[in-house]
């Protein structure tokens, strides 16, 4: 499980071409030791690659990575100091009590996902109770918040900023006072 590691960078990239993808993947291995989180296609026929490692073996695979990406690139993320929460949130729902308000991130891309939930969850206040990766929303990805209204409100928009200047942003929906009726398919 991602939460397990001892992550000191989340980096990741996004590609468009699957075979290009997996010689990325090669090359990054190759050149520094990374520990592989994830590398896997997606839709709609896209290639992703998520590792940590420590910040120079990292940096110097992400390099590459992008490097041998070259205009199949999508998008990319390098990340040190991830928050805790969005580690534990990714692929899974984090189980809250909690239910004020709700916040979600759509975006066309699971790198802004990861950044908008990282951010979100740095503007403080928030619990990130998923950040869903991509599989079989057409390449979509999206992250789900439950916080006090002030609260989501300020890590929407800061979760929803670096989208929204890539032009990766596809929605963002905040919910003042959900109904509990709709909890358990919140939750799920």
């Amino acid at each position: 499980m991602i939460e397990d590691l001892n992550i000191v960078v989340l980096g990741a990239l996004e590609l468009s071409s699957i075979a290009i993808g997996i010689k990325a993947l090669d090359e990054m291995v190759k050149i520094a030791p990374i520990q592989v989180i994830d590398a896997r296609t997606m839709c709609p026929g896209k290639y992703l690659i998520v590792f940590s490692g420590d910040v120079a073996s990292a940096e110097y695979s992400y390099k590459k990575g992008v490097e041998t990406a070259q205009n199949h690139l999508v998008d990319s993320l390098f990340l040190p100091m991830i928050h805790n929460d969005v580690l534990a949130a990714i692929g899974k729902i984090v189980k809250t009590s909690q239910w004020n308000s709700i916040g979600i991130i759509e975006t066309f891309s699971v790198i802004s996902s990861i950044e908008a939930a990282d951010r979100a969850a740095k503007e403080g206040g928030v619990r990130i109770i998923e950040v869903r990766l991509a599989i079989g929303f057409g390449g979509k990805s999206y992250v789900k918040m439950i916080g006090s209204l002030d609260e989501v409100q300020a890590a929407m928009e800061a979760g929803t900023q670096s989208a929204k200047v890539k032009n990766l942003l596809c929605s963002e929906v905040i919910i003042p006072q959900p109904h509990p009726e709709i909890k358990p398919f919140f939750m799920k």
